[in-house]
């Protein structure tokens, strides 16, 4: 295919040259109706290429087939059958995944370590859970994805389960062996679905983890906002293979889709496709090159220690991704939250996550040697001022079979039945009736129908006293829990 071609972007162009008067939406028609303050903040530009997908940008009736084109290039680019775009965020896409494979009432096995996106299709589907347990790391207390002899044994727990689902990379980088997890499910004649929300760049360079589609998984799942240069909300999911159809995964996008999609989202995805097919394995290249630099000038900081040979030890993850450059802070006496507000109010450095000892300091190809003396300036800055931010709040970690609670009802019937709201001193041994978050990365630790220990408990209320922060619960300082009522 002529992957010199970009059909969204080309058609934009076009559309723009043309001169059209809309008596259609978007009701700012080019920016002229918006308020000029508006436009002076986000740029005439914006307004302009924010056009109605159908009957603007293409025909009423799509006759030109602008899209499709530019997905079957996407599809191509990466060596997928289908790729389907989505301007809300693979949130929506694992969803539509998920819908695709189990029905209401039917089992999928799922990786503890999901994103809250994957509870919520849990509460909108009814699909029932067969928890796999991730791969824990006792020592620096985290999670990896699970491996091919958790999912083969819970198979043997739940042979009718309609297929499995696994987050891979994780936000910390660590990734599953995805061959073999494909042999498990397909041994079966079950599909593999792979949350590779982190993972959009690895197509593009052979020295990166093996990416799900070439790993023979059927459906991936895709942010390219997030390791790609897509705007916000911009995400693909692609499909291979016979055991999910196109057409069911395209309905049940449709579901949960809306029917006024970004046009600047789906060019932005489609020139991102065309940046990487020619130039991504040189851009990728040059950061890969960048990474392991700044990695090695970061572990010379006294108190600071950069992740990675870690996560691949025996038992551990199958690969890892060293473009989420993840920074151990606790030598320096600090939680990564202290360190990650500091970096954010006195150097003007945005991290993506921080936890109670970590932060992780993403790289993609948009990092040169400018940011990155930012970045290595900021944390020696840190270094030096950790006394500061001393002492570091204890967060009360339990061990993993504390963690992991008991699986009471469907996320579904714990979340819309009937509730109330009791005091997190009493709420111990009661069902949850929503997500308890810590966020970013968006990892449940206590979801709709799991039953609350004080463990746990003792877990989120430490952790919000050492600035963590939980944003989907009713009350997000947790002096009030939601329940489910029992009778």
């Amino acid at each position: 295919m002529d992957h010199s071609r970009a059909p969204v972007l080309e058609a934009l162009e076009a559309y723009r040259r043309c001169g059209r008067t809309p008596f259609s939406p978007p009701g700012h028609k080019q920016g002229r109706g918006a308020d000029p303050r508006v436009r002076k903040a986000i740029g005439d530009a914006v307004f302009a290429s924010d056009v109605l997908a159908f009957s603007g940008l293409d025909d009423r009736v799509s006759s030109h087939g602008i899209l499709e084109e530019a997905q079957e290039l996407m599809a191509d680019a990466v060596g997928a059958k289908h790729a389907f775009f989505s301007t809300c965020g693979s949130s929506l896409s694992v969803k539509s995944a998920m819908l695709a494979v189990a029905r209401p009432h039917e089992y999928l096995l799922i990786g503890r370590d999901v994103h809250k996106s994957v509870v919520s299709g849990l509460i909108l589907s009814g699909i029932r859970p067969v928890w796999v347990e991730p791969r824990w790391d006792r020592e620096l207390r985290l999670a990896h994805p699970p491996g091919p002899a958790e999912f083969e044994e819970a198979f043997e727990r739940c042979p009718e389960a309609r297929g499995a689902l696994v987050t891979s990379p994780s936000p910390y980088g660590a990734c599953a062996d995805l061959e073999k997890l494909v042999e498990v499910c397909h041994r079966r004649g079950k599909p593999l679905l792979v949350d590779e929300a982190w993972g959009a760049h690895l197509p593009f360079h052979p020295s990166l983890p093996r990416w799900a589609m070439d790993a023979g998984a059927d459906v991936c799942v895709t942010s390219v906002h997030k390791m790609g240069t897509g705007l916000e909300q911009g995400s693909v999911f692609h499909l291979q293979g016979d055991l999910i159809s196109p057409v069911e995964l395209k309905q049940c996008a449709d579901l949960l889709g809306t029917t006024s999609p970004s046009v600047l989202i789906y060019a932005a995805l489609d020139g991102w496709r065309r940046q990487m097919v020619e130039d991504g394995k040189e851009l990728l290249r040059r950061t890969l090159a960048l990474t392991e630099e700044v990695r090695g000038r970061i572990e010379q900081i006294d108190g600071l220690h950069v992740l990675g040979s870690e996560f691949t030890a025996p038992g551990m993850a199958a690969e890892f991704d060293p473009l989420p450059t993840v920074i151990d802070v606790s030598g320096l006496g600090v939680t990564g939250y202290r360190v990650a507000d500091w970096l954010y109010e006195r150097e003007k450095i945005n991290v993506h996550l921080a936890d109670h000892r970590r932060i992780n300091t993403q790289l993609t190809i948009a990092d040169d040697d400018s940011t990155a003396d930012q970045l290595y300036t900021a944390l020696s800055r840190v270094a030096d001022h950790a006394a500061e931010l001393r002492p570091a709040e204890t967060v009360e970690i339990p061990p993993p079979e504390e963690l992991r609670l008991e699986q009471v009802l469907l996320p579904r019937d714990a979340f819309f039945g009937r509730t109330e709201r009791v005091a997190v001193e009493d709420a111990a041994g009661r069902i949850v009736a929503e997500m308890l978050t810590p966020y970013p990365p968006g990892i449940p630790v206590a979801l709709p129908g799991e039953r609350l220990n004080r463990p746990v408990l003792r877990y989120l209320a430490s952790g919000l006293r050492a600035g963590m922060v939980v944003p989907d619960a009713a009350d997000p300082e947790l002096g009030s829990v939601r329940v489910a009522v029992e009778d």
